[in-house]
């Protein structure tokens, strides 16, 4: 059994001072830290820093080179071991726009890894889909030859990895599969990528969209007179937000509104992509060239290309930027989303019976260690 001692613990509504964690797979109490006899227990030492739940990116095409959508187990371990040692202990490897045939490819290699048991890096809870279901009008970097017509029984079929799919709720067919895959399965619909007007939005989240794919980008804007998708999203209580907080995709003075507005439905993601962890330079999206310049990643014409965010940077970033407490803010990146995935029970937070996925990390978060399932994975200076 191991214990954190010396730490101040960040649960969903408070931190903790004086208190220590005792956890083996799962955290199994939080005591006052003067009831703990370091002789019994494995002992972690915080030194002061913040103890917090692992967090979650429900949004990540790539990272150190790799990319979801090129269909590669190893390129799927090799994200997954990087993006833990930005605190993530989960995670949903996010596919593009690209052929169906290569999607599928992409389900098989993430679905091998996934069961595999045998990688080392943070928890595959399943895939994200952003597309092929989505609106010409609004695809963004996503290819256009390659968008379809909206098909429940796709996603149907691969329901045992797809956590969530983006569609655009006005485009034909789209109604009948967003009503049929939100009856049908456990996938999580999120619309995005989309030319819907305020109407046809609220429409969709009628029919069982229940999140929104990175508020503001690739979707109508909001007027006074023409609401659009990001009018429905803020005024519904019935959906999610992602927000990509890299203060380039969005300006950083609407995160404190936004996380006003959205409470415990704002999740934080990084939609990065291969060329996040590397130098600046020229990358691929999708099958797309794309050129990396500090925290800009654009197209040849322009178009803003998925992000090379980390999600500890995504915390720091609304923190700095917004009156929400340390808590409140780690919550956006971890329970938030886990709850918007269906998998608050396991993970999310820092509470007895859940899995002992924790990062150790200062108000910056700078992540000084990783653990997941009671398992030191990272530890910063040292060669695990």
């Amino acid at each position: 059994m191991k214990c954190i001692v010396n730490g101040k613990i960040v649960l969903p509504n408070q931190v903790l001072e004086d208190y220590a964690i005792i956890f083996d797979q799962k955290i199994q109490s939080i005591v006052p830290a003067k009831e703990i006899d370091n002789a019994d227990y494995e002992i972690i030492d915080a030194k002061g820093k913040f103890v917090a739940p692992g967090l979650v990116d429900m949004h990540i095409h790539g990272y150190l080179g790799k990319d979801v959508s090129d269909g590669d187990e190893e390129g799927i371990r090799v994200m997954a071991a990087g993006i833990i040692q930005n605190g993530v202990t989960s995670w949903c490897p996010t596919t593009m726009t690209v052929s169906k045939q290569e999607i599928e490819a992409a389900f098989d290699s993430v679905r091998n890894v996934k069961n595999c048991g045998e990688y080392y890096g943070a928890r595959i809870l399943g895939v994200n889909s952003e597309g092929p279901f989505i609106n010409p009008a609004k695809k963004g970097a996503q290819a256009e030859e390659h968008i379809l017509r909206p098909d429940a029984d796709f996603i149907i079929k691969h329901k045992d990895i797809v956590k969530l799919f983006t569609v655009a709720p006005e485009v034909d067919g789209a109604v009948e599969c967003i009503e049929k895959v939100s009856q049908d399965t456990d996938v999580l619909v999120s619309m995005g990528h989309t030319n819907a007007g305020f109407d046809e939005a609220n429409a969709g989240i009628k029919k069982g969209v229940r999140h929104i794919t990175h508020l503001f980008n690739a979707m109508t804007a909001l007027s006074h007179r023409s609401p659009g998708v990001v009018g429905a999203a803020l005024a519904s209580n019935d959906v999610s937000v992602e927000l990509i907080a890299d203060t380039f995709h969005v300006n950083q003075g609407l995160f404190g509104l936004i996380a006003k507005i959205k409470g415990s439905k704002l999740c934080l993601i990084t939609d990065c992509i291969r060329a996040g962890g590397m130098p600046d330079g020229d990358y691929t999206l999708g099958g797309q060239p794309v050129h990396k310049e500090g925290i800009q990643c654009l197209m040849e014409d322009g178009t803003i290309a998925g992000s090379v965010l980390n999600l500890n940077q995504a915390v720091r970033n609304l923190y700095r930027n917004s009156a929400l407490e340390f808590y409140e803010a780690i919550a956006c990146a971890s329970l938030n989303p886990a709850k918007a995935l269906g998998s608050d029970k396991e993970i999310g937070s820092l509470e007895v019976d859940k899995r002992a996925d924790m990062i150790i990390t200062d108000e910056s978060m700078d992540i000084e260690m990783t653990i997941l399932d009671g398992e030191i994975r990272y530890s910063k200076g040292e060669v695990l």
